[in-house]
């Protein structure tokens, strides 16, 4: 991720892109929850919910469906270029991120069933999967001097892998009643994109974002949720570099992410974590589904992110990176546990139309990113007391001064 320059008296000030983009979020979601608990609740909630774009699109529609497809698009190219050219590129670098990754999944997933099968919260299990990426990469910057630099890379690659999982899931269980018409249509643009990357050739961005309008308004009507055509339209994009120059792949992505971190997930976080705290909301009832979210975020994901890594490892299945050790991968492995934008979206379209469902739920996801977040601080705190070294050399002191 690259670095802003600012230069200020002469010198030169680096501002890092992800503690920004934290910040930016922490201030959206704090001024919503002030404007959603004073007289400024009406006024909120009518501009996101009254003024209609066009029919019954409103404001709220366009961030979730429109400008969120913006997002996957960039988190798409991310993918792509992990792929192709990253640190997914190959299988000995995929291996350790791909099964820390998985686990980091599973584990959440099963924990939220298994306190929720049968019920009406189970379409939620979506929602303790995800790891922001913004936020986790940022808070890890803040920490950065306290933690292992290396795992730096780990953490972008688990939280990449964490993204393409959530995106099928997206895709797969929270699509119904699919518009056979729709579908159709999005297939025929992809074909048009297709034929554009390897037959025409074509190397201009232009082209692409208005075919994918197209693809966005027919996977809209199709009833998969319309964010996945910025994830389409990625995996459509030439990623071949000509002349040294970079490839268009890379042009988009770093052309949108500072609209994306700067504009659209703080509008996002605006718009969707106005929560009236004072509502009338019965937890005794929504007990299974605050467990699965917190449990799912605050230990399951951790739990398998370490578990999955530590059975790869032991069956020499993966190989832990050298000079780093299990204290400061879970450092890194309790930073998954921050859900915010992806775990907030997916409770937006699991529960649609349930808002004390929603508001509790994204209740939740604040406190277990605010807990996730105090739980690394904490580990930075204990590592020393954790340390084999020190706690045998502990130990013989106590014996020597019994004796």
């Amino acid at each position: 991720m690259k670095l802003e320059e600012k230069v200020i008296g002469g010198r030169s000030n680096k501002v890092n892109p992800e503690i920004l983009t934290s910040i930016l979020l922490i201030s959206a979601t704090i001024l919503a929850l002030i404007m959603s608990n004073t007289d400024l609740r009406e006024v909120y909630h009518s501009i996101f919910n009254d003024i209609k774009i066009f029919g019954e699109f409103n404001l709220h529609l366009l961030i979730n469906d429109f400008f969120m497809a913006i997002f996957f698009l960039v988190v798409g190219c991310e993918i792509k270029h992990e792929i192709l050219k990253g640190h997914l590129s190959s299988v000995k670098k995929a291996a350790f991120p791909v099964i820390a990754a998985c686990g980091g999944v599973a584990v959440p997933a099963l924990i939220f069933l298994m306190l929720n099968y049968n019920t009406r919260f189970a379409n939620g299990i979506g929602i303790p999967i995800s790891t922001d990426i913004a936020f986790a990469v940022g808070v890890f910057m803040v920490l950065k001097n306290k933690l292992d630099p290396s795992l730096k890379v780990f953490l972008l690659s688990l939280a990449v892998v964490d993204d393409l999982i959530s995106i099928l899931v997206i895709g797969i269980a929270y699509s119904s009643d699919i518009n056979l018409f729709g579908i159709m249509g999005a297939i025929g643009v992809l074909c048009i994109l297709i034929y554009m990357n390897k037959i025409l050739k074509v190397k201009k961005a232009i082209p692409y974002m208005i075919v994918g309008i197209a693809l966005w308004f027919f996977v809209y009507i199709s009833k998969i949720h319309s964010t996945i055509s910025g994830v389409l339209l990625a995996i459509c994009l030439p990623s071949n570099s000509e002349n040294g120059n970079k490839s268009l792949l890379e042009n988009v992505n770093e052309s949108l992410s500072p609209i994306c971190n700067y504009l659209i997930l703080p509008l996002f976080a605006f718009s969707n974590t106005g929560i009236n705290l004072a509502a009338n909301i019965n937890y005794a009832e929504l007990k299974t589904l605050i467990e699965g979210i917190m449990g799912g975020l605050i230990i399951g994901k951790p739990l398998g992110i370490i578990l999955f890594s530590y059975i790869g490892v032991k069956l020499h299945l993966i190989e832990k990176p050298k000079d780093t050790t299990w204290a400061s991968l879970l450092q890194v492995a309790t930073l998954a546990g921050i859900g915010f934008t992806m775990s907030i979206f997916v409770t937006e379209i699991a529960f649609s139309g349930n808002q004390d469902i929603v508001d509790a739920s994204k209740i939740c996801i604040l406190i277990a990113g605010i807990l996730s977040s105090t739980l690394t601080c904490t580990t930075i705190f204990l590592k020393p007391y954790l340390n084999r070294k020190y706690i045998i050399s502990h130990l013989h002191f106590g014996l020597r001064k019994q004796n």
